[in-house]
C-alpha cells in the first residue's frame, strides 16, 4: 500500500481509537485510578451560608469516628498562598487557596473536610461537624447592585471590553424602523456526567494529582501558586474526561482538598464531587441581563447596532463573559455600541460554559435581529444576507474566510425554508423560525513529540486532553496522514504533564492547534527518516531522499525497500519534536466559524407546552479532520442550544444565594424526548489563514444560532417575542389563542 493512499485519512469517520477502552470499561477516569498505595477517601463539608466568618468548628467527634484518619479545616489546613494572588497566567493559573483562612466565599463552600477509610464513614462523620458562622449580606443579583458594577479588566476571549464605532444615538434616530429590548438569561451548569474527581499523593514537596482538568499546564501553574512550590513538582494525569464543557477548564476545590488531605495524612486521598457538590463546588455560567437597540432604513439596511451587557463575577476571581463579542462581527451597519459591566458576589466561580459569550450573546441578539427584518418585512435569511459585511464591522480587518451567505441559503434549501411560516394542526400551532451562528475561530501555542521505536510503531504525545471529543482520533489521523502510515501504526498518548506543553481542549481550538504541533512532528521525523534511508549502506546508498516514499511500513525507491523498523532498531529509536502558534494572519484578519440554523415548532394552544420538531444546521468550520466526530461535536452544540432556549436554568433563592436545584431532577436538560432527528450539514473548506491543517473551531459552534432559532419559532407559531430564557409555557399563555379560537 503506497503513501497516496493515506492521504485522504483526515477527514475520514474513522471510529474513535479510544472507544474499545471505554466501552469494556478499560479507561482510566480519575477517581478511578488505583496505585499501589491504599487511598483514603474525602467528603465535603459544605457551609450552609453564603458569606461570613468562621467563629468556631467542633471536629471532635468526628475525629472520633471509626476509620476517620483526619478532619481538615481552617485551623490545620497547609500552608497557601491567598485565593486570587499570582494571578499573572490568568485565572486558571492564580491561587485556589480553600480553607486559609476563616472567611466563607459562598453557600456550600468547603469548611471542612473528612478523611476516613471508606465513603461511609467519611461521609457519616462529616454529619458530626458543628460549625458555627457569623453571616453576612451577600450580593447575589448584578440587578439589585447596579449601582456597584464596574467594567472589567478583561473579557474571556481577550475581546474589548467596550466599543464605539460611528454615531450610535444619530443613526438609531434616523432609522426607519427601530426595535429594543432587555433580555435575561439564567445562570447555567455544565452537568458533565463525570463529576469533578481527583486523587492526590505527595512525595515531600512533591504533588501527583490525578484528575478531570481540561487544561493541564495551567492546572500545574495553580497548584504551584496555591502551594507556593514549583510548577515542576507538581505531575497532573489525566488520559480521559468524562465530559468538560468548560467546567473543567481550571482547579476547583475538591482538587485542592485532596492535596490537603493526603499531605495531613501522607497517603493518597481521593474526592469525587457527588451532583449536589457540583452545583457549589465547580464553576457556572453566570446570569446576564441584555439591553439591544437596533435601527435600519426603509430598504432593510441595518444603520445602527447597541448591545450592552450586564453579569456578576465571584470576588477575585476575574472572568466576564463576552456577551456583545458576536454582535461585532454578524453585519454591516454604520454605527455600533458594545458594553460589558460586572458586579463582584458572593457566589461560586462563575466561568467559561460552552460557547462563553456566544451562548447568550447569539441567543439575544439574534432573536434582536429577526424582530427587525420583521419590522421591515423582510424574510429573515434575506434579511441577513443583505446585511452581509465585506470587512470585520468593528475591526475593519478582512475576514480569513466568510462562509455565512452560503450557510443561509444552503441551510434555507435543506430546510425547505419558506418564510417564517405559520400554521395549525389542531390544538398545536407550528412555527419556523432561523438565526445565524457565528464564533471566534482561535489558535494556541502547542509542542508535540513523535517517537519510532525500533519494532517500527510510532507514539505520538502532548500533554493534551480529550473531554470526549475525539482527540486521541483526530491526531492519530493527522499523524498517520502526515507521516503515510496506517493509523494502525500509531498511538497517540494525551494528558500527562511530562508530556509536551499543549493549550488544551477549550476555547475550540484545541483540534486546529494541537494537530498543527502533531503535523509538525511527524513531517519532522518523516523527513528524518527519509534522509537516514538515503545515506544506509546499500543499493540505494546516496539516493535523494525527495526520490524516496513511505510505503506502508516500508521506506521505497523503485524497486527496492528497507523496512521503517529497521531504520528504528538501527537507531536505537527515533524521535522529533513539533510545535504550533498563531501566525500573523491571527492579528491581521478577522477569524471565526459560522453556521446558520432553522427551527419548526409546535406550542400547544391550550398550554404552552413547546415541542421542538425539527432543527437543521449548516456550519462552516474550514477542512473538517474527522466526519464523524465533527458531526458529534455539532449535534451536541445543538442540543446545548435547545437546552438553553426551553429549560436549562440554575435557580438561587436571593436570600441565602443558594442555588435550589442542584441534581439532576431538577436542573432540566436536554433529553432524548425534547431532541428531534437533527438535520446537520458541513459545507467543505480549507481555510489556509487559520492554520497549517486548513481546520477551524467546531466544537462551541453547533449551540450558537439553536437556541434563537427555536425563540424565533415560537414567536412565528404564537406572536409571543422571548425575552427570558429559557421559555417556559406560562410565558406564552396571554400571547395564546382564545379556546374557542
Amino acid at each position: 500500500m503506497s503513501e497516496h493512499e493515506f492521504k485522504g485519512i483526515i477527514g475520514q469517520p474513522l471510529d474513535r481509537v479510544d472507544g474499545p477502552l471505554k466501552v469494556s470499561g478499560q479507561a482510566t477516569y480519575a477517581a478511578d485510578w488505583r496505585g499501589t498505595t491504599p487511598h483514603l477517601i474525602g467528603y465535603i463539608v459544605e457551609s450552609p451560608v453564603a458569606k461570613g466568618r468562621i467563629t468556631s468548628i467542633d471536629t471532635k467527634a468526628a475525629e472520633s469516628c471509626e476509620g476517620v484518619r483526619a478532619v481538615v479545616t481552617h485551623e490545620n489546613a497547609p500552608s497557601q498562598i491567598p485565593f486570587g494572588e499570582r494571578d499573572k497566567g490568568g485565572r486558571f493559573a492564580q491561587s485556589h487557596a480553600v480553607m486559609r483562612s476563616n472567611e466563607v466565599r459562598h453557600l456550600g463552600y468547603p469548611v471542612a473536610l473528612v478523611v476516613a477509610d471508606t465513603l461511609e464513614q467519611a461521609r457519616h462523620a462529616a454529619l458530626l461537624v458543628k460549625v458555627e458562622i457569623d453571616a453576612q449580606d451577600g450580593i447575589f443579583n448584578p440587578e439589585t447592585h447596579e449601582d456597584q458594577a464596574k467594567a472589567p479588566d478583561g473579557l474571556d476571549g481577550s475581546d474589548e471590553v467596550d466599543t464605539e464605532d460611528g454615531d450610535f444615538e444619530a443613526e438609531y434616530a434616523s432609522a426607519g424602523h427601530r426595535v429594543e429590548g432587555e433580555f435575561h438569561t439564567p445562570s447555567q451548569h455544565a452537568a458533565a456526567m463525570e463529576p469533578h474527581a481527583t486523587v492526590a499523593e505527595w512525595d515531600g514537596d512533591k504533588l501527583t494529582v490525578h484528575m478531570s482538568i481540561q487544561i493541564l499546564s495551567d492546572g500545574r501553574k495553580a497548584f504551584a501558586n496555591t502551594f507556593d512550590i514549583k510548577p515542576e513538582d507538581v505531575h497532573i494525569v489525566a488520559p480521559f474526561i468524562g465530559g468538560g464543557f468548560g467546567s473543567k477548564l481550571g482547579v476547583h476545590n475538591e482538587a485542592i482538598l485532596a492535596a490537603h488531605g493526603a499531605k495531613l495524612t501522607g497517603q493518597p486521598v481521593r474526592i469525587a464531587q457527588h451532583r449536589r457538590n457540583v452545583f457549589s463546588n465547580g464553576p457556572h455560567r453566570p446570569r446576564h441581563r441584555q439591553r439591544l437597540k437596533l435601527g435600519a432604513d426603509e430598504n432593510g439596511k441595518i444603520l445602527a447596532i447597541h448591545h450592552d451587557a450586564l453579569s456578576i463575577m465571584a470576588r477575585d476571581y476575574p472572568f466576564a463573559e463576552a456577551a456583545a463579542s458576536p454582535t461585532r462581527a454578524s453585519y454591516a451597519t454604520k454605527a455600533m455600541r458594545t458594553q460589558h459591566r460586572v458586579v463582584e458576589g458572593d457566589i461560586p466561580k462563575a466561568d467559561s460554559m460552552r460557547a462563553p459569550g456566544e451562548a447568550v450573546g447569539t441567543l439575544t441578539f439574534e432573536s434582536m435581529i429577526d424582530e427587525l427584518a420583521h419590522s421591515c418585512g423582510v424574510d429573515p435569511v434575506e434579511f441577513r444576507v443583505r446585511n452581509e459585511p465585506e470587512m470585520d464591522p468593528h475591526s475593519g480587518k478582512p475576514f480569513s474566510t466568510r462562509k455565512m451567505r452560503r450557510c443561509l441559503q444552503e441551510g434555507a434549501e435543506k430546510f425547505g425554508w419558506q418564510g417564517p411560516v405559520s400554521r395549525r394542526e389542531g390544538n398545536w400551532l407550528i412555527g419556523h423560525g432561523m438565526a445565524a451562528a457565528i464564533r471566534p475561530n482561535l489558535m494556541q501555542p502547542a509542542e508535540a513529540e513523535i517517537e519510532l521505536s525500533t519494532d517500527g510503531h510510532l507514539t505520538v504525545r502532548l500533554d493534551m486532553t480529550d473531554i470526549g471529543t475525539g482527540t486521541y482520533t483526530i491526531l492519530t489521523q493527522i499523524a498517520a496522514e502526515t507521516m503515510g502510515v496506517a493509523p494502525e501504526h500509531v498511538t497517540v498518548k494525551l494528558g500527562d504533564t511530562d508530556f509536551p506543553e499543549t493549550c488544551g481542549s477549550g476555547g475550540s481550538f484545541g483540534a486546529g492547534s494541537t494537530g498543527t504541533a502533531v503535523a509538525d512532528a511527524a513531517k519532522s521525523l518523516k523527513d528524518d527518516l527519509l534522509q537516514r534511508a538515503a545515506k544506509a549502506d546499500g543499493e540505494w546508498k546516496g539516493a535523494n531522499s525527495k526520490d524516496l516514499r513511505i510505503e506502508g511500513a516500508n521506506i521505497v525507491l523503485g524497486s527496492r525497500s528497507l523496512p521503517i523498523s529497521e531504520l528504528g532498531e538501527r537507531s536505537g529509536g527515533l524521535s522529533a519534536k513539533g510545535a504550533a502558534k498563531p501566525g500573523k494572519e491571527h492579528d491581521t484578519m478577522a477569524q471565526y466559524s459560522y453556521g446558520a440554523q432553522f427551527a419548526e415548532v409546535a406550542v400547544d394552544a391550550v398550554t404552552g407546552e413547546i415541542r421542538l420538531r425539527r432543527l437543521t444546521g449548516v456550519f462552516d468550520a474550514g477542512r473538517i479532520l474527522n466526519e464523524k466526530t465533527a458531526r458529534s461535536q455539532l449535534m451536541g452544540g445543538m442540543i446545548f442550544g435547545i437546552g438553553a432556549a426551553l429549560m436549562e436554568e440554575s435557580l438561587m433563592d436571593e436570600r441565602y444565594g443558594a442555588f435550589m436545584n442542584r441534581d439532576l431532577a431538577e436542573y432540566h436538560i436536554a433529553v432524548n424526548r425534547d431532541v428531534p432527528q437533527l438535520d446537520i450539514h458541513m459545507v467543505e473548506g480549507f481555510d489556509e489563514n487559520s492554520n497549517p491543517l486548513g481546520s477551524k473551531g467546531i466544537g462551541e459552534l453547533g449551540i450558537c444560532g439553536a437556541g434563537p432559532a427555536i425563540a424565533n419559532a415560537v414567536f412565528a407559531a404564537t406572536g409571543h417575542r422571548v425575552r427570558k430564557f429559557p421559555i417556559h409555557m406560562e410565558h406564552l399563555l396571554e400571547s395564546l389563542p382564545p379556546l374557542d379560537g
